[in-house]
């Protein structure tokens, strides 16, 4: 799309420029030289007396006579050289081209040289002005050219109000919706049919408009620098744009100027819609840092507004870059306040402190989960300010969060385990931060315990004893159950109460199965039932119901067979153990005590699970149970090892 422009002056190019000179063309000597930093413009003194005010004053203190050459130093005019040059075209009247790129150069060189309609109509601050007020402020794409030009004249175009312009135009259009008005899509006379196709020098065209995604802008305003891109950020916020898009655009922003952020940079600047704005080279260590903790500061403090992994990102460049502290504790705090939302590659996080005990910050993110907690502890708070029983516990907003943190955890200390520099007490500091109802199941901690311990065979029995406490063998699954009945690793007394709760669910499992089959025996007279008339209701007719109950008792007999071949397992794997533990417990009365307690428990248990399941059938079909377990044991084998 192209820049809109204006036109000024008829005459043809009079000037022509050799090595750090310019000299007008017109034939007649120059009688004034201008210096402009490193280069001299040998100009007349008519035109530009007539046209500049500031000129016509220099002139008059420096000339003695009016055949004598008179030099004169710009060194500070706005713009430099170039701006100097398209003003001297002006004043002789040389054709000129206005842009949206050098209209704000040019209005703050015309303001220094004083180039008023006192000194001729439709002057040089005049022209300019017009044309940004009608012409660059009005378009999308040409206010966001203004305001990149106004980093060369900064503080000239702040004395005029030209930023602030620039920025409420952009500000403006940015905060409304592009599909009412048309910008950026039809700037400059782009229309559309009765139809709604485009319309091409006024042909239809058959293509429809493309509707705007609510980040059309994004990509436009990352190519102005961090003051200006800071301000206008302050002017959207002013004009109540939604948290969301301030965070997009930050985040599009970060990873166009902190290469640590995105791998990608090469493809994401060739959809720069700003052909002749060249994107900037990669910032210097410091740049990144300043521009790092500047988006820090404007992300909104909302909850959700910028994804953990993109917190994750900045908190891991803050690292990197040597951040303030309180930049690297701000975003700590943001990813706790939604920690819920993390996936576990957020939390690994480099450790690039000088100590380098572990491969991760294992300190990072404890305060991360502290953040949390914190904030989890306010919102129950909030909720129940007197009392907060187990029912209202249960039913609190804040569960369901604790929990996927607690799965969050788990996962995390299972991959950070294998660290042999991880200390127990950091291991248990983060294992014993979150509450009890956190984990439904303990099968992920157990993982990680594990982990941990096979990394470390040297611990002692008190130590590993100590770190297996914090699970609850009560809120472990049958398939972890099993994998630590059998698991070497873990303390001799862990073993024993996991034995001791897997036979629990397993009587559990195999009552619950007991009560439907009797449920299902109750119910089997009433296919001798019939209506008075002696005809057998419809649903006995069809067979509905029947021949599905018949397959489900034949499925919970079976069960209730490998049940009990699982339990007569368990019956001889605590008799061993009862009798290792009365060979070590010889002289030493703890032990004693603690097989003759258990010992007695497993034996009762077992004994009435038994006789409870020989009262029941043994025959399905007409087939004898066991030669049907038998048939259908090797696919109910359980796996010795923990998915």
């Amino acid at each position: 799309m192209l820049m809109a422009s204006l036109k000024l002056g008829s005459k043809t190019d009079g000037f022509q420029r050799k090595g750090q000179a310019w000299f007008c063309t017109t034939g007649l000597p120059s009688d004034a030289v201008i210096e402009v930093e490193e280069m001299s413009f040998h100009l007349h003194k008519f035109p530009l007396i007539s046209k500049c005010g500031k000129l016509a004053k220099l002139i008059e203190q420096v000339s003695d006579g009016d055949d004598e050459v008179c030099h004169i130093q710009l060194h500070d005019i706005p713009g430099g050289p170039d701006a100097f040059e398209l003003a001297a075209k002006f004043c002789y009247g040389v054709r000129l081209e206005l842009t949206a790129s050098n209209v704000v150069v040019l209005r703050c060189a015309a303001e220094y040289l004083d180039m008023t309609e006192e000194f001729g109509e439709e002057n040089l601050i005049a022209r300019t002005e017009g044309f940004l007020s009608q012409v660059v402020l009005r378009s999308w794409k040409d206010s966001i050219h203004a305001l990149h030009s106004c980093d060369a004249v900064l503080s000239h175009a702040e004395e005029l109000g030209i930023v602030k312009r620039c920025v409420d135009s952009v500000a403006m259009k940015a905060c409304t919706d592009p599909n009412l008005f048309g910008w950026p899509m039809t700037d400059h006379g782009s229309m559309q049919s009765p139809g709604g196709s485009v319309l091409w020098n006024g042909i239809s065209t058959g293509a429809k408009p493309r509707i705007s995604r609510s980040d059309w802008w994004y990509e436009d305003i990352s190519v102005l620098s961090l003051p200006l891109y800071k301000r206008l950020i302050v002017a959207m916020e002013a004009r109540g744009i939604n948290p969301e898009s301030v965070a997009g655009a930050l985040l599009h922003f970060a990873k166009r100027y902190l290469p640590v952020l995105s791998r990608r940079q090469g493809t994401r600047e060739g959809s720069n819609r700003f052909g002749s704005i060249s994107l900037a080279s990669v910032p210097s260590e410091s740049d990144q840092k300043t521009i790092l903790e500047t988006i820090e500061r404007h992300l909104p403090m909302q909850k959700g507004v910028a994804s953990t992994k993109f917190l994750s990102g900045l908190l891991r460049s803050a690292m990197i870059l040597n951040a303030s502290p309180a930049c690297k504790s701000n975003l700590e705090r943001r990813i706790g306040m939604q920690l819920d939302q993390a996936n576990l590659e957020d939390l690994l996080l480099p450790n690039l402190s000088y100590n380098l005990e572990t491969l991760y910050d294992i300190d990072c993110a404890q305060r991360i989960l502290d953040h949390f907690l914190l904030l989890d502890q306010s919102i129950v708070a909030a909720a129940s300010p007197h009392s907060v029983d187990e029912g209202q516990l249960m039913s609190s907003p804040s569960l369901t969060p604790m929990m996927m943190v607690g799965r969050l955890m788990d996962g995390y200390l299972a991959e950070v385990a294998p660290d042999v520099n991880l200390k127990p007490s950091k291991f248990l500091s983060l294992a014993e931060a979150l509450p009890d109802y956190s984990r439904i199941m303990d099968d992920g901690l157990y993982r990680a315990i594990d982990i941990y311990l096979k990394a470390r065979p040297w611990l002692t029995e008190q130590e590993r004893e100590r770190l297996c406490q914090l699970m609850d063998c009560q809120k472990l699954s049958l398939e972890a159950c099993t994998h630590a009945a059998q698991n070497e690793r873990l303390p001799l007394r862990i073993v024993v109460q996991v034995l001791f709760f897997e036979q629990l669910q397993l009587r559990t499992a195999i009552a619950s199965c007991f009560m439907v089959s009797d449920n299902l025996e109750t119910s089997r007279p009433l296919r001798h039932m019939a209506t008075n008339d002696g005809a057998l209701p419809a649903a006995v007719l069809r067979g509905d119901g029947w021949s599905n109950a018949i397959r489900e008792n034949h499925v919970l007999k079976v069960d209730i067979d490998n049940m009990r071949l699982r339990v007569s397992e368990l019956e001889k794997e605590c008799s061993n153990i009862r009798n290792e533990m009365e060979k070590l417990g010889k002289g030493k009365g703890p032990w004693r005590v603690v097989s003759k307690t258990l010992g007695g428990r497993f034996r009762s248990q077992l004994c009435s699970t038994k006789e409870s399941a020989v009262q029941n059938e043994t025959w399905v079909g007409g087939i004898p149970s066991e030669q049907l377990h038998l048939k259908r044991s090797s696919g109910h084998q359980r796996s010795s090892s923990l998915a």
